[in-house]
């Protein structure tokens, strides 16, 4: 197996920077006090991997690119050495793809985000079947598992044989983070990747929204907007969906930052980790969270700033989930996924949870970590 990190993926996550492309904004998001989380995340694939299949050979990059991982997770990997001295790009990440498909590895196993799995695909293209460690901020492609527990799992499935026949063409899709930080949405299809599959373990692309659900989420902003409480904070996360209740309160919102309302009046735009903590310090407060369609997020892709501390403090009986019911009923395995990063905020997620799907309508959804 083929092995890369991309140490730095994620990092612009919880401080609100929706993804760390570029050397640029890596060194930003170290200035606003982001740490890396990639190996971390990697760790437990290769952990999980490990446990299923311990003999499996693995083929990774010097440093921090996996050498690291694969060594703190208990393997003895054969290491590649890229000669490549500073911080690694992502012309090191396509180099060590090119390398592993032309040494003929079974399956590259990546830790990133969308940037590093368009990477991946232009190096080695259809050649090497990849899957991926849910390590970045979007993470809208088809490639990657649930959690990185899943990622592994499924790799040792397919190694072993189990998935062999089980691979599917899956999207890689990238969206362009200067245009998501002026708040436009501007996604790309990049091609299809060779990708094994497990329906409970691997998420699927992210999807837009059907025709025909506008009046009905415009009916359900209303509603929400009329309840907010006086002297609570309300914290709005990413999205169309919730856009619309800033929008039935006549205030200022940003599409895919989060927002703070107290009052109904904003009173914080694109606020970071730090800076909601600091926000509800004291206060009873509330999360609005949509689900991301196609994939069933409810935590943990593309709102990071709503961390696990985050949602510790506000407590899982404050947080409303909205949603149109097409989008529940295309969930993936029939649950939603949370994946923030903390077992204990995962497992204290878990469950049912009400889903507002309509003016005063709501069905019952489960949650899955």
């Amino acid at each position: 197996m083929g092995f890369i990190v991309n140490p730095v993926a994620g990092m612009g996550g919880s401080v609100g920077l929706k993804g760390t492309d570029g050397e640029a904004i890596v060194h930003e998001a170290m200035r606003r006090g982001a740490r890396p989380t990639a190996g971390e995340r990697a760790t437990k694939a290769i952990v999980r991997l490990k446990a299923s299949l311990p003999q499996v050979n693995v083929l990774t990059v010097a440093g921090p690119m996996g050498e690291q991982v694969a060594r703190e997770a208990g393997t003895e990997p054969r290491v590649l050495d890229l000669s490549h001295t500073g911080s690694p790009t992502s012309a090191d990440t396509r180099m060590a793809a090119k390398s592993m498909a032309d040494r003929g590895v079974d399956l590259i196993l990546f830790a990133g985000g969308d940037g590093t799995a368009r990477d991946i695909l232009g190096a080695s293209g259809r050649q090497v079947p990849m899957l991926g460690v849910p390590a970045g901020v979007k993470m809208h492609s088809a490639v990657f598992g649930t959690t990185p527990a899943s990622a592994g799992h499924v790799a040792a499935l397919f190694l072993s044989g189990s998935l062999r026949a089980q691979l599917r063409d899956a999207e890689i899709m990238d969206l362009d983070e200067d245009a998501v930080r002026t708040g436009t949405v501007s996604a790309q299809l990049y091609g299809y990747a060779r990708s094994p599959f497990e329906r409970r373990l691997v998420q699927n692309a992210k999807a837009g929204s059907v025709p025909g659900e506008n009046e009905t989420l415009d009916a359900v902003a209303r509603q929400v907007a009329e309840g907010m409480r006086d002297g609570r904070i309300y914290i709005l996360g990413p999205g169309t969906t919730t856009r619309r209740v800033a929008g039935a309160l006549g205030i200022p919102s940003t599409l895919l930052g989060v927002d703070a309302v107290l009052d109904r009046k904003a009173i914080g735009l694109d606020l970071n980790e730090q800076e909601l903590l600091r926000i509800i310090e004291g206060r009873r407060a509330e999360i609005l969270v949509s689900v991301l369609g196609g994939q069933g997020s409810l935590f943990g892709r593309g709102n990071q700033q709503i961390s696990a501390a985050v949602i510790r403090r506000v407590g899982r009986d404050n947080i409303t989930v909205i949603s149109t019911i097409e989008k529940l009923i295309a969930l993936p395995a029939g649950a939603l996924q949370v994946d923030t990063g903390d077992p204990e905020v995962d497992a204290m997620l878990t469950g049912h949870i009400p889903v507002i799907t309509g003016p005063h309508r709501t069905v019952l959804v489960k949650v899955r970590a």
